[in-house]
């Protein structure tokens, strides 16, 4: 068994066509020109130094007490597959982490920002030692490609009781890497890919190195965590913070019972967060296996895009008949939305804002409004309305920049700068274009896809289409 990050695409990776009744927008090759009609459209020579998020504490879940400790126990005993894990584990003392494999520079500083983090807001003695030395998490770097013949539909994964890829590949069918074989933990890798965009390497790095410290599980339920398949959060949260300082508590240790963690449960969130109140569990029922069924259905790359659709109006289908208005209904919606992008616009259009609206109205949930909010901005821009798709993207910036997400930061100022275009402030326009390169090359990676994505945008203005 292995704890992943699974690919989904989310709005930012989708391609941006709800364009009213124009169809769908196709993307260029990279580094093809884009046909406009009213003006010519040039990349800059030049594109602007890469941008990057410098460390920042987030702040604690405003939940009470008592759902979080419900999450920590569902987290820490379940694995993603439904299987039960009969005791807590975690290591004993402090931590250390290697580096191996050939990777960017890049990656030992988002390592070390993570690492800072760990020790002052989780509380965990964690630090890294070099590459040549034993360690409790070896952090291999391996190329996309074979990482994902390994393991198809995983962009990183995280396993127990080995040292490196190699070691893994020797026993990954063997009793010692079933993780509820696991009692105290003493070697995990993480395997990451060397070879993607900077923000994918980083959100494999946050999700997996909390994996190896402690929760193994994603609940589709968290809206303030990336211990959800959904992947709209891609750096740890405050409240994934106080759930790894909760599993470093030194009231608990490894060999706990799910009955015994329970019991310690409410001293331990009392004094970590004490204005969460009480932490007794609370009875949270699960989300139907047949809705889950559903949702990673639509969001499987493999299967038919009409097998998809199909899944996602289950899912909605069945959010509904729950009477469920939370954000199982809202991300039915998207997934809905998505997936009929540039073949039932109306529909995607419709699916997008009831989503954004559900997410509006749920604390904790500004950045999955962002995520609606991207189409929604393109959806106006596209029908010329340049004050109506400004209004809609400097409503969201503040969210996606605090949770550090450059690539739909970066799609969103390019919206910007087209409808400041739109409008006539050109100067205006190029600044907010320049600003959004800086967070592409962090968010998509080469030139090329910048250069695609821009031109993407691009193409949705009026005056761009021919």
């Amino acid at each position: 068994m292995i704890g992943h990050r699974v690919i989904v695409g989310t709005v930012v990776g989708a391609a941006l066509v709800l364009a009213g009744c124009t169809g769908a927008l196709q993307s260029p090759a990279p580094g093809a020109p884009l046909e406009v009609a009213a003006r010519q459209f040039n990349m800059p020579t030049d594109l602007p130094p890469m941008k990057a998020f410098h460390a920042a504490a987030r702040p604690a879940p405003e939940r009470p007490n008592g759902q979080i400790a419900t999450d920590f126990l569902d987290l820490v005993f379940e694995l993603e597959s439904g299987r039960s894990l009969p005791v807590l584990s975690r290591f004993e003392g402090p931590v250390s982490v290697r580096v191996v494999g050939a990777r960017p520079q890049l990656l030992d500083a988002e390592l070390d920002r993570l690492l800072a983090r760990l020790r002052e807001e989780a509380q965990i003695d964690i630090s890294r030692v070099a590459g040549r030395q034993p360690a409790s998490i070896t952090l291999e770097v391996v190329p996309k490609r074979s990482l994902q013949a390994l393991v198809p539909g995983a962009a990183c994964f995280v396993a127990p009781n080995v040292s490196g890829w190699s070691e893994y590949r020797a026993k990954r069918n063997r009793p010692e890497t079933d993780w509820t074989q696991l009692t105290t933990r003493r070697r995990m890798a993480v395997f990451i890919p060397g070879d993607v965009a900077p923000q994918e390497m980083r959100d494999c790095l946050h999700e997996e190195v909390a994996q190896a410290l402690g929760p193994v599980n994603d609940l589709y339920r968290l809206s303030d965590s990336v211990f959800n398949d959904d992947n709209f959060h891609t750096v740890l949260t405050g409240f994934d913070m106080l759930i790894l300082r909760a599993v470093y508590a030194p009231e608990l240790h490894s060999g706990m019972s799910r009955e015994t963690v329970a019991a310690r449960l409410p001293e331990v969130l009392a004094r970590l967060n004490p204005a969460g109140g009480t932490g007794t569990p609370t009875d949270r029922a699960p989300s139907p296996r047949a809705w889950k069924d559903a949702i990673e259905t639509a969001l499987a790359g493999g299967s038919p895009t009409s097998v998809r659709r199909a899944a996602a109006t289950r899912a909605v289908d069945m959010a509904r008949a729950n009477g469920w208005h939370d954000t199982r209904l809202a991300f039915s919606l998207f997934a809905l939305g998505r997936l009929n992008l540039g073949i039932n616009s109306d529909l995607a259009l419709a699916a997008f804002r009831e989503a954004e609206a559900i997410y509006d109205s749920l604390p904790d949930t500004r950045l999955q409004a962002a995520h609606m909010g991207v189409q929604l901005a393109a959806h106006a821009l596209s029908l010329g309305r340049g004050e109506r798709a400004m209004a809609i993207v400097d409503k969201h910036l503040a969210a996606v920049q605090s949770a550090q997400n450059a690539a739909l930061l970066a799609t969103l100022l390019m919206i910007k700068a087209e409808a400041l275009a739109l409008l006539g402030r050109d100067a205006e326009a190029q600044l907010v274009r320049l600003d959004s390169l800086g967070w592409a090359r962090y968010g998509f990676g080469s030139d090329d896809e910048v250069g695609a994505r821009l031109m993407e945008i691009a193409a949705i203005s009026p005056v761009n289409r021919s």
